[in-house]
């Protein structure tokens, strides 16, 4: 498939980079004019350079830059391209359900009282039947002037002021929400990102014992094979033994968890899933706030607010959740209520997040042959920190999140929730 055409705009737009080189500034304007972009009286002149990025986990994405007939300051020549294919891996290319929900948020987004900032959408379509689309924004220029260089996903211990950067995070996590429960962004959310709780839960994998065993005792033996690579009270045996035992109960129990999880109506709303510290961009204003736009809006939808939290803070470093997570939330409280949407209980929504860690650490039990295909030696690693998880950041990522995860359960003893008595069930 060299192009589609577009449910939203009606426009054949192209599949992949080449059909992109060959579609041109002809293209490009006529796209830009669609959208809103460019004017009639302006056009796209000449693609003054195009490459792949090679980053990224589903569909390509590239680099493009641009000259227009005339020039004016919301019209910046340095764009950033995401297809939703990748015809080469067909892997990545089964990635590509993740694309119409950005698609279209990224057109929401136009509006001018969009209440967080994101990176301005040029062209954005998709042709739902086959899950083709283009996006096309303005791209970061990270390190650049006021904007700080990128920061990559689990490595905060190189991360300056750590608090203050979540801290900004959450804050534009519980806007958009806010903004959605306050009917400020009009009915096309609930048109554009319907809530299906019946079909979320049957697209959910599900739990089954005999595996989820394996998987749960392959992980304890690979931390007590590793144990310099996690913290001591994760390597120790009693709470690997307490953590075996406890984790199977959650397979008759998974669909129970679920809806409660997606019970409560005020904790339902349009949110970001995935916004990790590499998710986003940093700035600070001339009076030294602290600002940040969020990018890769991939899976946006209506879910549980406690889903994006821990989508957030899941691959900080446990000191982050042991010191600073009760008041992370009371932020998130605070700036929900404020952008409009309803006041929420701080301890209900604590316990709605280690309901959803409980779960996704038990989802998570997959990391160790991740980790071993990257670094078959992991012994020869210093700790967690060395270079050969530094340098590499699909062992590093599947370490450090599962280490997050343990150490919820751990430091907030989530194996309560199983018990015949717990709360959540009452």
């Amino acid at each position: 498939m060299d192009w589609a055409r577009g449910d939203i705009f009606g426009l054949d737009f192209p599949a992949h980079l080449e059909a992109l080189k060959m579609g041109g500034p002809e293209f490009l304007t006529r796209a830009f004019r669609a959208s809103g972009v460019l004017g009639r009286d302006n056009r796209v002149t000449r693609i003054t350079d195009l490459q792949q990025w090679m980053l990224g986990g589903t569909g390509v994405k590239a680099l493009l830059s641009v000259a227009y007939e005339r020039d004016s300051p919301h019209l910046t020549r340095e764009l950033f391209v995401k297809f939703s294919r990748n015809f080469q891996d067909r892997v990545r290319d089964g990635g590509r359900h993740h694309m119409p929900p950005e698609v279209r948020l990224a057109n929401l987004s136009r509006d001018p009282d969009f209440p967080i900032a994101v990176p301005r959408c040029f062209y954005a379509d998709i042709q739902q039947d086959t899950l083709t689309g283009i996006l096309i924004t303005e791209r970061i220029a990270y390190g650049q002037d006021v904007i700080e260089p990128h920061h990559p996903k689990c490595m905060d211990q190189i991360l300056p002021e750590p608090v203050a950067h979540y801290s900004t995070l959450i804050s534009n996590l519980a806007r958009l929400p806010g903004a959605h429960k306050s009917g400020r962004l009009g009915s096309a959310v609930e048109h554009l990102f319907p809530f299906e709780l019946d079909m979320l839960i049957a697209r959910r994998p599900r739990l089954e014992a005999p595996l989820l065993g394996k998987r749960i005792d392959r992980l304890a033996e690979f931390i007590l094979r590793y144990p310099h690579l996690v913290p001591a009270h994760i390597a120790d045996r009693v709470f690997l033994r307490d953590f075996c035992a406890a984790a199977p109960l959650v397979v008759e129990q998974q669909e129970d968890v679920w809806r409660f999880l997606h019970s409560r109506p005020e904790m339902i709303a349009l949110c970001h899933m995935n916004a990790n510290i590499d998710n986003a961009w940093f700035w600070r204003d001339p009076d030294g706030v602290l600002r940040a736009g969020l990018i890769d809006w991939g899976s946006v939808g209506q879910m549980p607010v406690a889903a994006s939290i821990w989508g957030c803070i899941g691959a900080a470093e446990p000191e982050m959740h042991d010191r600073h997570l009760d008041e992370l939330l009371e932020l998130f409280i605070a700036e929900y209520a404020c952008a409009g949407g309803p006041l929420l209980d701080r301890h209900q929504l604590a316990r709605h997040l280690e309901l959803h860690v409980m779960m996704s650490a038990l989802h998570m039990t997959t990391a160790p042959p991740a980790i071993l295909r990257e670094v078959p030696d992991p012994g020869a690693a210093a700790d967690r920190y060395d270079p050969v998880f530094t340098t590499n950041e699909t062992a590093r990522v599947q370490l450090k999140v599962t280490i997050s995860l343990l150490n919820m359960w751990a430091s907030r003893d989530l194996g309560r929730h199983l018990r015949a008595d717990a709360a959540w069930r009452r």
